[in-house]
């Protein structure tokens, strides 16, 4: 009984943070977990900028809603689907991810919220849980399952490492380097089959 756990961010769909930078015309945005491993400090450096610039939630949806899933990613989800149960992790939030999520066909998402004012200004964000992705991973296993997961940063390597097989999926040179351990991919079609085999 598996059950397959993914990133979104730069395994299913574009970094969001990225986009929303080069649409802001705001390069310090660009930085995400594969820069800077503690996400609450990241997350708190992104809302201190967003409100230096004047910036909130409406800015970003409108960012988003241009924002298509990564080429070859709807397809590789669905044929994943067939033969294991998908949840997505993600430590992005609901009114971030809906959109993205809707392109993706609807897979499961397990992820945050955002906390914002009535004017629109992202105040603050509510984490599910800490440690959110190694955090379900373990939940998982707890209740019978065997788990299986993939993704490109920092943030990941805690439910990587604790699958039964765990794989980098189009990572940085340096995390790869890091940890040469973690079987590391950069095709659909080799994580797919790199999953099929770790259910044998």
């Amino acid at each position: 009984m598996y059950i397959t756990c993914l990133d979104v961010e730069g395994v299913l769909v574009p970094e969001i943070w990225i986009a929303f930078a080069e649409a802001s015309g705001i390069p310090e945005l660009k930085k995400t977990t594969r820069d800077e491993p503690d996400y609450n400090k990241l997350m708190n450096w992104r809302l201190g900028i967003l409100k230096e610039h004047g910036l909130g939630l409406k800015e970003i949806q409108e960012t988003i809603a241009k924002i298509d899933p990564l080429p070859g990613a709807k397809a590789f989800l669905d044929e994943l689907r067939t033969f294991t149960q998908v949840i997505l992790i993600s430590d992005t939030f609901t009114q971030f991810a809906t959109p993205l999520m809707e392109k993706l066909g609807w897979p499961t998402l397990f992820c945050n919220t955002l906390e914002v004012a009535d004017n629109g200004e992202i105040t603050g964000f509510k984490m599910r849980t800490e440690q959110s992705k190694l955090s379900t991973v373990k939940a998982l296993q707890s209740i019978g399952f065997e788990t299986i997961a993939s993704g490109d940063s920092y943030n990941d390597l805690g439910m990587i490492q604790a699958s039964k097989a765990g794989f980098l999926f189009r990572s940085t040179d340096k995390i790869k380097a890091d940890y040469p351990d973690i079987p590391a991919y950069e095709t659909y079609d080799e994580l797919l089959d790199a999953i099929k085999k770790a259910m044998v």
